[in-house]
């Protein structure tokens, strides 16, 4: 790619940073940039879901602003078949994330509560909650009415290894500023903690849309605009091929819920 296109596409990353009044540098110094973010996902029982959003709307977001546990955002899957809660939480860093919950699970409050709602049956079959961090590239991670009514797309990459590093420079310097001019907004893009099982070949990253039907319309043209297959060429050749593996791309269209502060 020439300095050109290369300053060009560069240019549309740092533009989509500012419109949210957050440069490039900015967005990796501030608005909790350096924090550990948690993704819990519940997969919920059948017949149980009006009981759980019950139970968070009621008690959980209550208590986990006491114990200092920051709600980020609640979705569930446009899919009314996929009954699996999404939500994202933030700590100043591992330990904190450790000692909030510990308070959290004692809190006499919270087990009532929890004793109350599971009455009748248990409300979860399964938890997932990988850690994550965010990429140095990231735009801030929003609060407040993103979507203004739109949808959540969640995209997880798994990647070839070795080649993490090679796809977090094409979101960098391409991909982003690439997004923002189809209509894409930037939510947050994040790497696994080190700990984690993947944590090397995993970038997982929330975009919103104004609908469904506008995301496909915007990927479309997205993927058919020449800086795109330039940045994916030269990327790939780089790489020594393919930056993510077969099937590699997942993607979950995402609705808030109703008690969700990141609409």
């Amino acid at each position: 790619m020439n300095r050109r296109k290369f300053i060009t596409t560069t240019s549309l990353a740092s533009a989509a940073l500012i419109t949210s009044g957050q440069s490039l540098a900015e967005s990796t110094a501030t608005n909790g940039a350096n924090s550990v973010y948690e993704l819990r996902v519940y997969s919920i029982n059948p017949g149980k879901a009006s009981a759980l959003h019950d139970r968070f709307r009621n008690h959980t977001l209550k208590l986990f602003r006491t114990h200092s546990i920051e709600s980020i955002g609640y979705w569930m899957p446009v899919d009314a078949a996929d009954e699996r809660l999404h939500f994202l939480l933030r700590y100043p860093n591992r330990q904190a994330r450790e000692t909030a919950w510990k308070a959290f699970m004692a809190d006499p409050e919270w087990k009532a509560a929890y004793k109350a709602s599971e009455a009748n049956g248990g409300l979860v079959s399964k938890v997932e909650n990988p850690f994550l961090i965010q990429t140095g590239y990231s735009p801030a991670v929003p609060t407040g009415n993103v979507s203004k009514g739109g949808v959540w797309e969640m995209r997880t990459y798994t990647t070839h290894p070795g080649r993490l590093a090679h796809l977090d420079a094409r979101f960098r310097d391409h991909t982003l500023g690439l997004f923002a001019k189809y209509g894409m907004g930037n939510q947050g893009y994040f790497h696994k903690m080190p700990d984690q099982a993947g944590a090397d070949a995993t970038l997982l990253y929330f975009l919103t849309h104004k609908s469904q039907k506008a995301a496909k319309v915007s990927f479309g043209a997205f993927g058919k605009d020449p800086a795109w297959k330039e940045a994916r060429e030269a990327s790939e050749k780089a790489a020594g091929g393919s930056l993510t593996i077969d099937k590699g791309v997942n993607s979950v269209f995402l609705k808030p819920t109703d008690y969700s502060p990141t609409t």
